[in-house]
Order: structure tokens, then sequence, then C-alpha cells
């Protein structure tokens, strides 16, 4: 319909210049004919009175042509207001004679007569069709209310739940979902009711969406998926419009599965914004919760919906009938990593010696997404490098990159502000090793990164889910075991310990406030996650606790870092031999790996070295 629209405007367009062009180049080819002489009508009538003129033959009511007495022939245009033309030329004996005016072919005539209504009429079929989506356009006038969910074949992702780790519980309660769906009569037999929708909940990049692929890859159902924000529209009634449509074309389909990506950008709780109660948005909320428990039957239509903010959904939503399950998709543990790893590694060439539970590990905190631009910087970094396999050197220098930013080569820094980052570094290194349960140091750096001018960097054994009082302190003592560092050597301190301090006061202030670790205060919570959100921004929280509470939590919250600076700046002093070793080595290889740092400890009789300057 599109070729075919377009050809016929185009030969529209055709004929009817073609047909001007042919006018044109008639009229004006008559009148440069130069075998016709044109007379001025005052001289037509001279060469009348004066017998010169022969035959005066009529063309319509405006044209004489004719032939004078030595052959020439001749035109003359006549005006509207000589009513005795016709006496004058009978008494000068002139041949008179009258031909109509000669018109055009009627196949022109008709063009011309027709033609501007036809390409009206072309154009505007042109334009509805565009308004509907025929040729692409933005318009779609006429589909607003249609259903924006694009059908997927169980065939056509190739994508399976064996492409998804890391999260495994998920999979489970998905698996379920399909096998209903495949035989239901195993789970009606006993009387059970499939749930009618499942929510996905969970941090940005955890699979939420690739486990919905892998649902259309593994259910021999039609899959139906959304997002969020295609149902939302300036026009009122368009979202309903949509959930409408979609719903009726998943009952034609049944059974099926509708897939529903960021679903608080239509499902967040009504009256919470600061317009009117009855906008387009909660009219599309309204209208997906009536189709998902209503009167409607909905029986073999399952609805699997993703958000990172179940919070702000709301609550008639979540209730049992509607999202009968809630599941959680978190981050992956370090197995799940590992896992996740492999699915990705085995996309690349690797050295055959590269563990991937040692990247897994050293990697707390990384999502999926996060793992899979991993090994993609892993990958560019090695070819960039003319490398014919990635190493664990690769997958170390695109996690620096990933959480600190590009190595800054291109940085010139003075010899003092190196020493004073070598010390620096050397501080927080030192501190975790002379401290018992402590993440083991990886490697320290001094080769600046982003906005840090050096890093030491840490290798979990394990992940951790709660944390004990104790791993917390030391956490702060290494946190202060740079600035510790810079004070003990150079008497000065610098703004390099902004980030640690910024770390470290938050840390203390959680344990205070949210996790009653203070004697003084107790086991009490004095803040909490409940935010002020206007315009999709967090303003704060309404206090509750008294000024003298406030008070308190200040002086604890200053005691608690104080006391943990003075144990790292005890432990510099006991071991400053080692501290100078470790600072003089970062000077000279600028990259330390933690395993020399804990021989330079283990080392008995190490020189106290003074520094230099």
């Amino acid at each position: 319909m599109h070729l075919k629209n377009e050809n016929l405007l185009i030969i529209l367009s055709v004929v009817v210049l073609a047909v001007f062009l042919v006018n044109m180049f008639s009229g004006s080819q008559s009148a440069n004919d130069t075998r016709i002489s044109e007379l001025i009508y005052t001289d037509f009538k001279d060469e009348v009175a004066a017998g010169s003129i022969l035959s005066a033959q009529f063309v319509g009511d405006t044209k004489i042509e004719g032939f004078v007495d030595n052959g020439q022939a001749y035109r003359t245009y006549i005006p509207s207001n000589d009513p005795g033309l016709i006496d004058f030329l009978r008494r000068n004996q002139v041949q008179i004679n009258y031909i109509p005016e000669p018109g055009l072919p009627w196949y022109l005539e008709l063009v011309i007569h027709w033609g501007p209504f036809l390409l009206i009429f072309a154009i505007w079929i042109f334009l509805m069709r565009r308004m509907q989506g025929g040729l692409g356009g933005a318009g779609k006038l006429f589909t607003l209310g249609r259903s924006r969910a694009n059908k997927i074949e169980p065939d056509q992702l190739g994508i399976t739940f064996a492409n998804v780790a890391g999260v495994e519980e998920a999979k489970s309660e998905l698996e379920e979902t399909i096998e209903f769906l495949r035989d239901p009569a195993k789970f009606r037999k006993l009387g059970g009711r499939i749930p009618k929708g499942m929510l996905m909940s969970g941090p940005p990049g955890t699979g939420k969406t690739l486990l919905a692929k892998a649902v259309a890859g593994e259910a021999e159902v039609p899959f139906f998926t959304i997002s969020g924000s295609d149902f939302v529209e300036m026009f009122v009634g368009v979202g309903a419009s949509r959930v409408r449509d979609l719903f009726e074309e998943a009952r034609r389909t049944g059974p099926c599965i509708i897939f529903i990506d960021e679903i608080d950008a239509v499902g967040r709780s009504r009256g919470a914004g600061l317009g009117s109660g009855n906008d387009e948005r909660e009219q599309t909320l309204n209208q997906l919760l009536v189709e998902m428990d209503g009167f409607e039957p909905t029986d073999g239509i399952i609805v699997i919906a993703a958000t990172n903010r179940p919070d702000v959904l709301d609550s008639a939503l979540l209730r049992p009938g509607r999202f009968d399950r809630q599941v959680h998709v978190p981050l992956p543990d370090v197995k799940g990593r590992e896992a996740i790893l492999q699915i990705h590694a085995a996309k690349v060439l690797m050295a055959e010696d590269v563990e991937l539970n040692i990247v897994a590990r050293g990697t707390p905190g990384f999502s999926g997404a996060d793992l899979k631009n991993l090994v993609n910087e892993a990958a560019l970094g090695a070819a960039r490098h003319n490398k014919t396999a990635l190493t664990l050197v690769d997958f170390e220098w695109a996690r620096d990159k990933i959480l600190m930013g590009p190595e800054r080569k291109s940085m010139v820094m003075k010899e003092e502000e190196r020493r004073i980052t070598a010390y620096h570094e050397a501080g927080h290194a030192l501190v975790s090793v002379l401290l018992p349960k402590t993440d083991p140091v990886h490697k320290v750096t001094i080769v600046p990164r982003g906005r840090a001018m050096g890093v030491t960097a840490y290798l979990p054994e394990q992940d951790y889910h709660s944390y004990k009082q104790d791993y917390l302190q030391h956490r702060l003592i290494i946190a202060m075991g740079g600035r510790a560092a810079e004070e003990i050597i150079f008497d000065e301190i610098t703004t390099g310990a902004s980030n640690d301090i910024q770390q470290a006061t938050e840390m203390a202030r959680n344990m205070i406030t949210r996790w009653g670790m203070s004697e003084a205060l107790g086991p009490i919570v004095l803040d909490t996650d409940d935010q002020q959100i206007v315009f999709g921004r967090e303003i704060g929280a309404e206090r509750e606790y008294s000024e003298d509470t406030a008070e308190k939590i200040d002086e604890e919250l200053r005691t608690l870092i104080a006391r943990q600076y003075e144990r790292a700046t005890q432990l510099l002093r006991d071991n400053i031999g080692v501290l100078h070793r470790v600072a003089e080595l970062l000077l000279e290889e600028e990259v330390l790996d933690g395993s020399r740092i804990v021989e330079l400890v283990a080392t008995p009789g190490t020189p106290v070295l003074q520094p230099e300057g």
C-alpha cells in the first residue's frame, strides 16, 4: 500500500505538470512563428483603409488572422470596445470569415478540470495512511488507542534459562509458571490456581528483562512484551484503551504471557502526584487493575512485570489476585557472579589459567549487566594490546576502569604529590594487613584513575549479608589509615582523604542511627529510608528525634571516628618501618600486590627507614 500510494501521487503530479508544459510550449511556439507578422491594431485598420488587407478571419472573439496584398500572413488582436469593426471591413471590401478558437484535446481538458481534485484526493489518502502508521509516520492519529505490544513467538528469541545464571530462585518461580502453561491439568486436578501475575523487582541490571526473554524462549505460548511508558500519552483515555486492546488480543490468543517492563511508569500509587486524581496515568492504572482481576475472564493469561521501584507501586496492584507473587531478583553472590562470568566468557577467547572465581571475588556488588560489560571491556583492552587471549590481568584492568575510571597516564604529578599519595595508600594497605578479620588486600597502586590519585583494592573471600560490629570498626580504621599516614610522615594533612572521610562518616552514622551500635544511644533506630519524593527527587526525611538526641548523635559520631583514627595512628607508629618500605616500593613500581605487603609485615627485623626530606 505504501508504494502504490506514492506511485499514484507521483504519476498524477507528472501528468498535471506535462499538461501545463504542453500548453506553455504550444502557446510559445505559435507566438514565435516567424511566418506570421504581428500587427498593431491601429496599423491593421490603416492597412484596411489603404486596401492592403485582402482577408480577415476571426478566430474566436479576440484574434484576427489573414493575408495582405503581398501574400504575407498577419495576426492582430481585437479590443473589446470596437463594435463597428465588421461594417468597417465590409466598406473596404475585405473578405470576412469566422472560426471558433481551437480547444485542447478531450483528455487534456479532463486533466485540467479534474486533475486538481484528483491530486488533492491523492494527497489526502497519502496523509491519512501516514497518520495511521502505514508509511511509518510519527503521527499515527488513528491508532493511538491500539496496543503497542510486540508479539513474540516461542522460537524467535533464542534465549532460554540456560542463558541465565545467578538468579536461581527467580528461575524456579518462572519455571513453575511455564510448566503450568504447558500442563495446566497437573495443577488443576488438586484444585490449585496458577498465579495471575508475577512481579519481578530488584536493582538495575540484575536480569529481570533477560528472565522475561528466557520465559519467551522456554514457553510454547505467544509472548506479548510492552513497556509501562508505552501506555501513557498526552491524550486522555489513550492508555486505558491500549490496556483494553492488549488484553483483548491476549484473550483471542491465549494461553499466553504478557510482560510489562518498568511497570512503575504506570503503576505508581494513585493520589501521590501533584495533579488531579483523575489524570491519564491513573485511568490507565484503573483499567489495568480491572483487566487483571475484573469481570472479564483471564484464564490462560499470565502477566509478568518488572520494576526497580516496587515501593512506589499502588497497593491494589500488589494484592493477591493481581500480582500474586513478588519475585525479588537480587544482585548475584560470588557463586552467581562466577556462573554469569562463565556464560559471557564462553563468547571470548581466554587463557587456560584464568580463574573466574578470582574475578568473581573481586567484583562484589556487580550486577549481571556489569559483569557482561566487564568481560567486554577486558576483551577490548586485550585486543588493543594485540593479545591473542584474555588473561587475569585484562579482567583486573577492566574492573579498575569500570570502578575508578581509565588511567590518567598523561597527568603530571609533582614528586611531593607522588610521595604523599604513596604514603596515603601505604597507610590503607598496612592497616588492612595488620587488622584481623578484614578483607585481604588485592593490590595497591598510585597510578591516577578518574578522580582518585591512588587506589587500594581488596579481594573479599565471601559476600557479606550482615556485618559484625568489629568488622565495621575495622573498616573505619582502614578508612582513617590514609589520613593518619599523611599526618605521621609529613606532619600535615591534604584533601586526598576526602572520599575516605565521607565513607567513614556515612558508615559511622549508620552504625549509630540505624544499626543500634552505640552504647550511649542503645538499640534504637533514629534514621529511616522514608524519603520525601517530589518530582522524582529525594528532598530529605522528617526527623523523628529531639535536638538533644541530635546533639548526642553528633557527639557519638565524632567520638567513634576519633577513636578509630587514634587506633589507625597507633598501628602505623608501631610499624613505621614497614610503612616506609611499602611507600618506597610504591614510588619505585607504582603497583604492588597484596601478597608482597603481607610478606613485608611478616619479615622479622624490617629496618626503620626515615622519610626523605
